[in-house]
């Protein structure tokens, strides 16, 4: 289980970080179709940088797939409605390849306040 500190980093950089480890791309023995990693746990994740006005302007998107089903929120929202963690969840989530093992990947990121 490796550790990343997150205190006065940016969100891309901590969330590039474990996407990089849990895709296993940091070991020797790096295979692209197996889950390498033992997981990777982010602390101090409400101490997080983001840099410029992106609490009021960085956007999630979400379509329920219904006529006017579409919903957006903000960091600042965001962070208010489920905390520092979700966030770094879902960028490490949009950093991860697209496949069967993403699931399984992201179960190996743990997040502490």
């Amino acid at each position: 289980m490796k550790t990343i500190d997150a205190q006065d980093k940016t969100l891309g950089r901590v969330a590039s970080e474990a996407a990089k480890i849990l895709i296993g791309k940091d070991q020797t023995s790096f295979v692209k179709n197996k889950v390498m990693s033992d997981g990777v746990t982010v602390i101090n994740a409400s101490k997080i940088r983001l840099s410029g006005n992106k609490k009021q302007q960085m956007e999630y998107v979400r379509y329920s797939g219904y006529p006017g089903g579409q919903k957006k929120e903000t960091y600042a929202m965001l962070v208010a409605r489920r905390g520092h963690g979700e966030a770094i969840r879902r960028a490490v989530l949009g950093m991860l390849p697209k496949n069967k093992l993403q699931a399984r990947r992201i179960k190996l990121l743990t997040i502490k306040k």
